[in-house]
C-alpha cells in the first residue's frame, strides 16, 4: 500500500547543509591515492617495457615521462606515496585500539595530510 503520510517524515540532511569531517576527507584520499599510485605504476611499467623494445619506443615514453606532464605526474604520485604511507601507519594505530578519541583523529587526519606535504617537498629537494 502507497504511504500516505509522506509530509510528516523528517528529511535527510542535505549537502548544503553537510560539513565533511578531515577523518572522511582523509578516508576517501586513502582510496584515491591507492589507484592513483596503480595508474602511475602502470606508466612506469610502460616506461620500463619501453626500454627493453628498441630505442625509439623508450625515446617515446621518455619523452612523456620527463615532460612537464609526466613532472607533474611523478612528482603527484611522490606525494600520493608518502600520503598513503601515513594513512596506513594512521590506520595500523587505530589497529592497536588507540586514538579513536574525535580528538585524537581529527589530529592524526591533520598530521597526515601535513606530514605527507612536508615529506614530499624534502624528498622533491633531496632528489
Amino acid at each position: 500500500m502507497a504511504d500516505v503520510n509522506r509530509g510528516n517524515r523528517p528529511l535527510s540532511p542535505h549537502l548544503s547543509i553537510y560539513r565533511p569531517q578531515w577523518t572522511s576527507v582523509t578516508s576517501i584520499l586513502t582510496r584515491i591515492t591507492g589507484n592513483a599510485l596503480l595508474l602511475a605504476s602502470i606508466l612506469i611499467v610502460w616506461w620500463f617495457l619501453a626500454a627493453s623494445y628498441g630505442p625509439e619506443y623508450f625515446e617515446t615514453a621518455n619523452a612523456v615521462l620527463t615532460s612537464w606532464f609526466g613532472d607533474l605526474v611523478l612528482f603527484g604520485s611522490l606525494w600520493a606515496v608518502w600520503y598513503h604511507l601515513l594513512a596506513g601507519l594512521r590506520h595500523l594505530y587505530w589497529d592497536s585500539g588507540h586514538g579513536f578519541e574525535l580528538d585524537v583523529a581529527e589530529k592524526l587526519a591533520y598530521g597526515v595530510v601535513g606530514g605527507s606535504l612536508v615529506l614530499t617537498i624534502l624528498t622533491a629537494l633531496v632528489l
